[in-house]
C-alpha cells in the first residue's frame, strides 16, 4: 500500500506505511520472503539479496519507518549498534573531528570511544547546544546526540543544534530510541539523520534485535554502501516480526507515556527517593526544550534513592516490574546503569557523564498503573 505520510496519522502509518501487498492472495500482512536468492536478470534489473538490504521484507520495514519520521529514506540493521557504527564509520574518516553528547547509551560511549580514536577520528564532548557549538573545530565532520539521552533523559534543543550543523556544513545525527517517532520527529526541525534501536519500542516485545536509519536519500545511500560491506542486515523473519510490533507502536507509546509519568511523579513525591530524571516534570531541567519539541515525553525515567546502598533491597522486592537489561518492551524493566549499560566505561567516563553508581533506570510498560505504584510502594516503603 502507498501512504501518504503527509496525509495519514502516525496511528495509520504505523499499520499500512510499507505493507507489501501479495497479488496473489491479497493478505492483509505482508509475507515472509525467505529467499537469499533471487532472480537475475528480472524486470527491475535489480540484484535482491539479503545483505545488500533491498529484500521485500526489508524494504517494508524502511518504507514504514521513513514514513513515521518523516525521512526520505530509511535502512534497516540487525542491531542499532550496528545502525550506529555504520553510520558513523561511513561519514568519518581519519584526521577528521565529531563532537558528542555527554551522556549516551553506553554501547555507544565505548564504540565511541574505542573504535574511533583508533582509526584516527578526533573527538570531543558537550552536553548543550552551547558547548558542541565551542567545540567546533575545521575538521568537525558530525554531532551526534540523544534526546531524551540515555540514562539520565537530558534534552537537548534540537532546531539550534541543527541549526548549527547547517551554518556549519556539520551532519546532525539524533539517537531518538528513547523519544520514539511517536513522540518526537527531528527531521522536520532540521537534523540530518536518526536513528534507532528497533530492538526496544518499535519492535516493543523484547524478541526481536534491529536498528534503523533514518535520514535524506541521499545520506542512506552512502550509509548503505558502507552497510553492504559490513554486513549487519536483518533476516526476514525477524524484519516480519518488527513489522508486526511496528502496528502497535502509537497505542504503546501512549501508555508508555502515561505510566512513565504516573511513576514519575510518585518517585518524585517519595521520601527514600532523593531525586527523578523525567522530562515530563516541570522541574526536570529540560523541560522546556522537551515541551517545545516532543508530543510525549517517552516511557523511560531514571531516579536516587536517599540512601543507595539500599539499592539492591529495593530490587529484590519489586514483584512485577523486573531487574533487567534493555528497555521499551510491553513490560517494566529496573536496571542499575552502573552495573549493566554503563558498566563498560570507566568510573571517570560515568562521573563525566553524570551517572552515579546509584542511579536506577526504569523503562515503564503498559501494565496497570495502580499495580505498578503498588508494586514501587511496597519495595520502598522497607526504606
Amino acid at each position: 500500500m502507498t501512504t501518504d505520510p503527509h496525509t495519514h496519522g502516525l496511528s495509520t502509518l504505523c499499520i499500512h506505511a510499507g505493507t507489501h501487498l501479495d497479488q496473489a492472495t491479497g493478505g492483509a500482512c505482508s509475507p515472509i520472503f525467505t529467499s537469499t536468492a533471487y532472480a537475475f536478470p528480472n524486470p527491475a534489473k535489480q540484484n535482491i539479496y539479503p545483505r545488500y538490504f533491498n529484500t521485500p521484507n526489508q524494504q517494508v520495514i524502511n518504507c514504514k519507518l521513513a514514513a513515521l519520521e518523516k525521512g526520505e529514506a530509511a535502512l534497516v540493521f540487525g542491531s542499532g549498534m550496528a545502525a550506529i557504527s555504520t553510520l558513523l564509520l561511513a561519514h568519518l574518516k581519519p584526521g577528521e573531528h565529531a563532537i558528542f553528547q555527554n551522556d549516551l547509551y553506553g554501547g555507544s560511549m565505548r564504540l565511541i570511544s574505542s573504535e574511533l580514536p583508533r582509526l584516527g577520528v578526533q573527538l570531543s564532548w558537550g552536553a548543550n547546544v552551547a558547548e558542541f557549538a565551542a567545540a567546533l573545530r575545521p575538521e568537525t565532520r558530525l554531532i551526534y546526540v540523544e534526546s531524551p539521552s540515555n540514562p539520565l533523559l537530558h534534552c537537548i534543543d534540537l532546531a539550534a543544534l541543527a541549526a548549527l550543523g547547517k551554518r556549519h556544513g556539520v551532519l546532525t545525527v539524533i539517537d531518538n530510541t528513547f523519544a520514539t517517532p511517536i513522540n518526537q520527529n527531528p527531521i522536520p526541525l532540521g537534523i540530518d539523520a536518526v536513528i534507532h534501536s528497533a530492538t526496544k519500542y518499535l519492535n516493543g516485545h523484547s524478541d526481536v534485535n534491529a536498528g534503523v536509519v533514518v535520514a535524506s536519500a541521499e545520506i542512506v545511500s552512502r550509509v548503505t554502501e558502507s552497510a553492504v560491506n559490513f554486513g549487519g542486515m536483518l533476516d526476514a523473519h525477524a524484519c516480519s516480526q518488527l513489522e508486526r510490533g511496528l502496528k502497535t507502536l502509537a497505542l504503546r507509546v501512549q501508555r508508555h507515556n502515561e505510566n512513565a509519568a504516573t511513576l514519575a511523579r510518585f518517585l518524585a513525591s517519595h521520601p527514600a527517593v532523593s531525586k527523578v530524571n523525567y522530562p515530563g516534570l516541570p522541574e526536570h531541567p529540560d523541560h522546556a526544550i522537551a515541551a517545545r519539541q516532543m508530543r510525549g515525553f517517552g516511557g523511560m525515567l531514571s531516579f536516587e534513592l536517599c540512601q543507595p546502598e539500599r539499592l539492591d533491597g529495593l530490587l529484590s522486592r519489586l514483584r512485577i516490574v523486573m531487574p533487567a537489561l534493555s528497555l521499551g518492551g510491553v513490560e517494566s524493566l529496573i536496571c542499575v546503569p552502573s552495573r549493566s549499560t554503563h558498566r563498560t566505561m570507566t568510573p571517570a567516563e560515568r562521573q563525566r557523564a553524570g551517572i552515579s553508581d546509584g542511579l536506577l533506570r526504569v523503562s515503564a510498560g503498559i501494565e496497570d498503573a495502580e499495580d505498578l505504584l503498588e508494586d514501587f510502594s511496597e519495595a520502598l516503603a522497607v526504606e
